[in-house]
Parts: C-alpha cells; sequence; structure tokens
C-alpha cells in the first residue's frame, strides 16, 4: 500500500460547516486531548508535518480534514478523507466551551453519513479514563464501526505495553486483539492500523440518525 498524496484541506468548527465531499468515506479521529492524534495522522501518511502537532492540551478545536490518495496495487488508486476531531477530557476550558465541544463530537459522529470508521485512541501509559470509556460506549450504542489503537507505546517496556494491552481490553470488554498497540515514533502498529482501515472502507456505511435530539446525556468533554 502507497501513499500517493495526503493534504490538508479545511477546518470547521461544527457539522453545518462541515464540506460535503460527494460521497468520499472518512476515517474518523476520536481520543482524549494530547493522546497523539495529529501524530498518527502524520504517521500513516508518512507525512511529518501534515497535521501539526502541540504539548499543548485543548490546541485541536475544530473539525479537520485530510485527503488522502492512495494505491493498493500498481492498477487501483483510492481516496479517503481522514478527519480529526477536538481532544475530549481537557478541563482547562470554561464549562461552555466544553458543553460546545460536545455538541461537535456528538452532532458529527452521530450524524456525519460518510463514516466508515471511527479510530479511538488510548494513551497506552495510562489506559482507558472514565472518559474513553463513555466515548467508546457511546459509539456502540449508536451503531459506529470502532477500531481502538493504544497510542505512544514506544514509552513502554515490552512487558508493560502487553499488561497494558490486556487492561485495556479489559476495561472496554474486548480482546486484546481487537486493539492495536501503535507509536507514531517507531511506526509500530502502523500496518495493522492501516490493514484495520482499509478493511472497514471495503463495507458499506452504516445508518445515521435523522433526529435533532440529543445523542446521549453523557458530557464527553468533562
Amino acid at each position: 500500500m502507497k501513499i500517493l498524496t495526503a493534504d490538508y484541506i479545511i477546518s470547521a468548527p461544527s457539522l453545518k460547516d462541515c464540506p460535503d465531499f460527494q460521497g468520499c468515506p472518512e476515517i474518523v479521529l476520536v481520543g482524549r486531548s494530547n493522546v497523539g492524534k495529529s501524530s498518527f495522522i502524520n504517521s500513516l501518511t508518512q507525512r511529518k508535518n501534515l497535521a501539526r502537532t502541540s504539548n499543548t492540551p485543548g490546541k485541536t478545536r475544530y473539525i479537520n480534514f485530510y485527503d488522502v490518495n492512495y494505491a493498493k496495487s500498481k492498477s487501483s488508486k483510492d481516496k479517503v478523507m481522514m478527519v480529526d476531531l477536538p481532544g475530549y477530557g481537557f478541563a482547562k476550558i470554561s464549562k461552555t466551551e466544553q458543553e460546545k465541544w460536545r455538541k461537535n463530537l456528538e452532532a458529527y459522529l452521530s450524524k456525519r453519513e460518510s463514516i466508515r470508521l471511527v479510530i479511538q485512541l488510548i494513551d497506552s501509559r495510562h489506559g482507558p479514563q472514565d472518559n474513553d470509556i463513555q466515548m467508546y460506549e457511546w459509539l456502540q450504542y449508536h451503531g459506529r464501526r470502532v477500531q481502538v489503537i493504544l497510542t505512544k507505546t514506544d514509552k513502554l517496556s515490552k512487558n508493560e505495553a502487553s499488561k497494558q494491552l490486556a487492561l485495556s481490553a479489559r476495561a472496554l470488554d474486548l480482546s486484546p486483539s481487537d486493539l492495536i498497540a501503535f507509536s507514531a515514533e517507531t511506526n509500530a502498529g502502523r500496518d495493522q492500523a492501516w490493514a484495520a482501515l482499509l478493511e472497514a472502507l471495503s463495507l458499506p456505511p452504516l445508518p445515521t440518525e435523522n433526529t435533532d435530539g440529543q445523542a446521549s446525556e453523557e458530557n464527553l468533554a468533562e
């Protein structure tokens, strides 16, 4: 699998501001603030600075779109939109701002028809936090396909990473084989991540919600 082009397209403050990409499938990234979503995008696209990384939690406040063209073979060319959503779990902002982020996340994740897969990134050093578990359960409840990926595994020893994989799987009621251990520093898990992505792209999109009602009472931004 070869990356042909990868480009930043636009940042949208809310669902109504998101462009219509004429049915182009979307892979969406969610995770706590500073979990490594930008680094994940850069690793998968093999572009060092495609997505801007920062050590400041809560920096991403918009829905960011990246246009990725790839080839699975010499005779095939395909396209996917990678979408970076604002990180949840950042407390050093006002309640009003947290509520705005929550509504943006819920609206996009429940109503965007072109979503094929949600990749939930979780920091391997800490495992699933309460709002990680709430997010995973919310996505399951709303019928989204989800791939959980543990980031920053290069920060752990092999034994620690294996232990954290098992603990994280248990917290999410999954098998360890359902999770992918990933490092943007070493690109460990990159091929597995692409395999999960391509498998999701081969499947038809799932139905989305048509109501304007509140999808969940859980505050994912807390």
